[in-house]
């Protein structure tokens, strides 16, 4: 599935071939989407704090808003299938955590910069955004600020299972892994042009 800010922001494919457009239940752009294990629905966040998934079955067809205690905009989902706990982040240090992706809770962050991208891994949630800003928490209610050594952006991070780390990229190339999230290191990078995404 891809999400965007077209009239019809959902393209849907079972083959990564062929693609079909899906209109969401909303007209506000989306930024991310997950599909979390189990659950049978595509989950998907954007503008105006906008949480949709999709009605289980028609894979991404169909559409259902949810309730959401912000109107800021929102930028990632990830999901911590251990623990069945979904964490949301957006603009003026929004985030939001489920369990069920029905009902939404605000958590405070302690910070009010946009944050950009969640991860989960190593029992833990990492979160990143704007002027170097990195926060983790291992429950998704209480959250605390490490220190990234930089202060731009930090536009996407990732986990890898299969080397222990959290890595995340920004602008001007920055490139900063971590092996507990905590502790971070920059490594040297081939560009310094903005790098906006990680998988």
């Amino acid at each position: 599935m891809a999400v965007g800010n077209a009239s019809n922001k959902v393209a849907v494919s079972t083959d990564g071939i062929s693609w079909t457009s899906a209109p969401s239940k909303t007209a506000q752009t989306q930024y991310d989407a997950i599909y979390p294990s189990g659950l049978n629905s595509f989950i998907s966040v954007g503008d105006n704090g906008t949480i949709e998934a999709s009605v289980s079955g028609t894979s991404g067809a169909s559409w259902v808003s949810l309730n959401s205690p912000t109107t800021n905009r929102l930028y990632a989902i990830t999901y911590d299938s251990g623990n069945d706990l979904y964490v949301v982040v957006g603009d003026s240090g929004t985030i939001l955590t489920s369990s069920n992706a029905t009902s939404w809770t605000s958590r405070t962050s302690g910070t009010t910069v946009r944050l950009y991208d969640v991860a989960y891994g190593n029992g833990k949630f990492v979160v990143v955004g704007r002027d170097g800003t990195i926060l983790t928490s291992s429950d998704g209610t209480t959250w605390t600020s490490q220190t990234s050594g930089i202060t731009s952006y930090i536009r996407s991070v990732t986990y890898s299972n299969s080397h222990s780390l959290f890595v995340a990229v920004g602008s001007y190339g920055r490139i900063l892994t971590s092996s507990d999230g905590i502790t971070w290191t920059s490594q040297i990078s081939v560009t310094n042009n903005y790098l906006r995404a990680i998988f």
